[in-house]
């Protein structure tokens, strides 16, 4: 028998429990309609279509490259370069559909997105006065990622518009006057998990000046950028970046499929080591990716690749249709709201919700506490599930808002999952009033 004590601190941390919850808690309870995992939609996958992605990335090899057959068996079923095999396409990829201009040497294929954190955070923080500044509340993810590596977190909070930047330029004074040094801010810019907000453009330049000035380097992470429901697409902040501040975290889990793990860092900064001597900090990655998980499954990295030939190079019009479902999803899910949750009704009055631009993502403030005891009753007595964004928050946050994904559901079921919702709201509502004047 093991004691708790025995083992690392950071495994007690409430952080780390909240991932299983997400991927678990439909599971509990198999009947709700749930708001709580950010999947994306199964109804655009097609388990024929995996032999005809295969099949189209073994000619690429063959055609396109010109490997012989046992050169390409080797690619398929050995173990294969650290740093991926599908670089290049990827960097094509970056060009036609985010209009970032890169070298495939300074692309790492990871497994998921999740790898990639995890690996920029080792490779970044090697001192203990070194923080990681997030925007809050934050994808736990990475929150998570830095716990287990004993690395100190400072958030920076979200305004509406997404991250505050006057608020950040005040902790990196308050840091620098703690004796503190910000080593990197992470941050998703367009529809972030779990707010929903996105940074604008004037914004994204003000953030990278600042950066500049502060020698801040960002790890921007874009799972959701593709799915826009309100007018034309941000760029970038790595499409903007000119200076190499930013690394660059990609995925396919929403743009294919989860079920492959194949996410990618764009890690262009130069590294000069004692002697002189320049190198990409991407080679640095690969030093840890190789202890960490070898390399990425090649099998998985040929059925990316295979999309990415079939497609043109890009995924962007590939996936005109998950956008279109997505929008209409986010469509569906704010007109619910309003037609359940009416603005005349007393019950209703302190209730209210975001209007995310895109993505999967949309949060409600309630005049309740949202706690775990109110998602129990909403699963057992409702057949509803959500996400309390305490979850998502250091320390104290969220206790009044709750987090809805539209994503995994149909128009159908998000319009009974909000009536649902709402008969649970009022009923919290006028049975707790002492609650209800406490939270207001």
């Amino acid at each position: 028998m093991l004691l708790q004590e025995s083992l690392h601190p950071s495994l007690t941390d409430p952080i780390l429990d909240v991932m299983n919850f997400l991927n678990e808690v439909a599971l509990r309870f198999p009947e709700a309609i749930s708001f709580a995992p950010g999947r994306p939609n199964e109804q655009f996958y097609d388990a024929r279509q995996l032999s005809s992605y295969l099949d189209e990335y073994v000619r690429y090899l063959s055609q396109e490259r010109g490997l012989t057959e046992p050169q390409i068996r080797t690619q398929l079923f050995q173990y294969g370069r650290t740093n991926g095999q599908i670089h290049e396409l990827i960097a094509r990829m970056l060009e036609k559909d985010e209009g970032i201009r890169t070298t495939p040497e300074s692309i790492v294929v990871t497994v998921g997105c999740q790898e990639g954190m995890f690996i920029s955070l080792r490779a970044l923080f090697s001192k203990p006065d070194e923080v990681l500044l997030v925007g809050m509340p934050c994808y736990i993810g990475i929150t998570g990622a830095a716990r287990l590596l004993g690395i100190e977190i400072v958030p920076v909070p979200e305004r509406e518009d997404g991250l505050d930047l006057e608020a950040l330029e005040a902790r990196l004074r308050a840091l620098q006057a703690e004796g503190k040094r910000a080593r990197a801010l992470y941050l998703v810019t367009d529809f972030s998990n779990p707010s929903g907000r996105s940074l604008p453009l004037p914004a994204r330049r003000r953030l990278l000046e600042i950066a500049a000035r502060a020698e801040l380097l960002i790890i921007e992470d874009n799972p959701y950028g593709f799915f826009f429901r309100e007018g034309p697409r941000k760029p970038t902040l790595k499409s903007m970046d000119d200076r190499q501040q930013v690394i660059y975290l990609g995925s396919f889990s929403k743009s294919a499929f989860p079920g492959l793990r194949v996410g990618y860092a764009v890690v262009d900064q130069q590294v000069v080591n004692a002697t002189g001597k320049r190198h990409l900090l991407a080679e640095e990655f690969s030093k840890i990716k190789s202890l960490l998980s070898v390399n990425t499954p090649s099998i998985s990295q040929a059925i990316i690749g295979g999309m990415l030939v079939m497609h043109g190079g890009g995924l962007l019009e590939a996936n005109r249709e998950a956008i279109r479902f997505y929008k209409e999803n986010m469509d569906a899910a704010l007109q619910a709201l309003e037609r359940h949750f009416p603005r005349n009704e007393a019950w209703a009055q302190g209730v209210t919700w975001n209007v995310p631009d895109g993505g999967f993502f949309l949060v409600m403030k309630l005049p309740i506490e949202a706690d775990d005891a109110l998602l129990e009753q909403s699963a057992r007595s409702y057949q509803v599930l959500w996400t309390p964004m305490r979850y998502f928050y250091l320390g104290t946050g969220g206790e009044h808002e709750i987090r809805l994904s539209c994503s995994y559901l149909t128009p159908a079921r998000i319009e009974e999952g909000i009536s649902r919702l709402a008969r649970l709201i009022k009923a919290a509502v006028e049975q707790q009033p002492s609650r209800t004047l406490k939270a207001s």
